[in-house]
Order: structure tokens, then sequence, then C-alpha cells
């Protein structure tokens, strides 16, 4: 961490950064590929600001309908929630829930759940996002570890532990920390959120046809949950 106390990223290098790390998640997905355990760790940066997604020891491919895998996947902190509580059914979802993470990381410079068991990573989510309920994520209880004795938070407080982020680029974080699966964004559609309007790519970017910035009407597919 080169950045000194109380100093923060440049609010337009975090949004190249999250708009390189969401691109590379879309080639992924687009393949039938998830990546499962993205973290800082796995992020790799070069002189020039160009970064690079790596260490797919966990990463696998899949079909549709989506498969039943293990849930020991992806480092706690940026660990899905369906995953948490036991789900084997999951798919591209799961990526993106660990990108918001990063994404708040880099722009609060510090991780946003950091839980140290299963449980109390579960808690910390809660506490932050309220608990989840049928109402939000209709399903939710039927999760192997899903239990009707949670605490009950109903406070949403994601703005209060997020610093440096404006309104439109909050947006896209809480839609990429949605419950649902089946609701939270997709790589397809986070890179074409108008947070990126204005991105600003390093030189060996800004020409290379992946990079094509802010696609309002792409129709480039990616993956979708079928069911959870």
């Amino acid at each position: 961490d080169s950045l000194g106390s109380g100093k923060f990223m440049d609010p337009t290098v975090v949004k190249s950064y999250l708009y390189q790390i969401n691109n590379a998640i879309l080639y992924c997905h687009q393949r039938r590929i998830l990546h499962r355990d993205l973290k800082p760790q796995n992020l790799l940066i070069d002189k020039t600001g160009i970064i690079k997604v790596a260490d797919f020891g966990l990463g696998r491919a899949f079909g549709v309908p989506v498969r039943v895998y293990t849930h020991e996947v992806v480092t706690l902190w940026y660990r899905a929630p369906e995953v948490l509580l036991g789900s084997q059914r999951y798919s591209c979802p799961i990526d993106m829930w660990s990108v918001g993470c990063i994404f708040s990381e880099m722009s609060s410079k510090k991780p946003l759940f950091q839980g140290d068991s299963e449980i109390d990573q579960l808690f910390r989510i809660f506490r932050m996002l309220r608990t989840p309920t049928e109402d939000i994520w209709p399903g939710v209880s039927s999760l192997p570890d899903y239990k009707p004795t949670f605490p009950n938070w109903t406070s949403f407080n994601l703005h209060n532990h997020v610093q440096n982020l404006d309104e439109v680029g909050m947006d896209l974080l809480q839609k990429m920390l949605v419950y649902d699966p089946v609701k939270r964004i997709s790589a397809k559609d986070a890179r074409r959120h108008r947070y990126f309007r204005d991105v600003n790519l390093p030189p060996g970017l800004k020409h290379h046809s992946a990079y094509i910035r802010y696609q309002p009407d792409s129709q480039e597919d990616d993956c979708t949950v079928q069911s959870v």
C-alpha cells in the first residue's frame, strides 16, 4: 500500500482499474468460465496502469443450466452470500459480488467485509446490507446454511462505510452487491453503466477492440443464472 494515511486512490484510477477488471470478467463469462477466486492479490498492475486478472486455480467452465459446484471457493472477504449460505448451484454473479468488494476496497482503501469465519462474514454482510428475507431474496431461506435464527438487522448502511465514491459509483456498487444473484448486475450490464462514461484507459488499451468505452446499446452476451 503506497498511499499515505488518510489518502485515497485517485477516483479516475479506481474507475480505470474497475473497468479493466470488469472487462476481464466479461471476457471469461462470455466463454463460460467462472474465476471463483477474485481478490486484490490476484490482480496484476503494470507501470502503465494496465491491470490483469490472474490466478485461475479455482476457475472452471460451466454449462447451462448452472451446475453443482463446491462452495469452498473465494477468499472469505470476497465471497458471495449465496456461497456462504451453502448454495452449490451458482454462476457468474459470484464473480460480480467479488468485483463489488474489490471496487469498494479500491475506493475506501480497506476491505468492506472483514470476517474471520464464514458465520462472521455473513453477519458482517447482514449488518451492512440488512439480513436478507424472502422479499429481498426469494429462495434464501431454502439455502443449506440459512438459519431462521439469524439476527435480524434491518438497516442498509453501505453509504456509511464506503468513502471517496460519488453517487453514480455508489449506484454501480449497490448493483454489484445485490443479494439475489438473479438481480445482481452482470459484467455485461456493468460495462454499460453510466459510471464508465468518462473512463480514462491506459494508452495501450484505448484502441483495443475489447476496451471500447461505454456501450449503452451493446448486445454482447454473457451468462445468466438459471437457478440458485
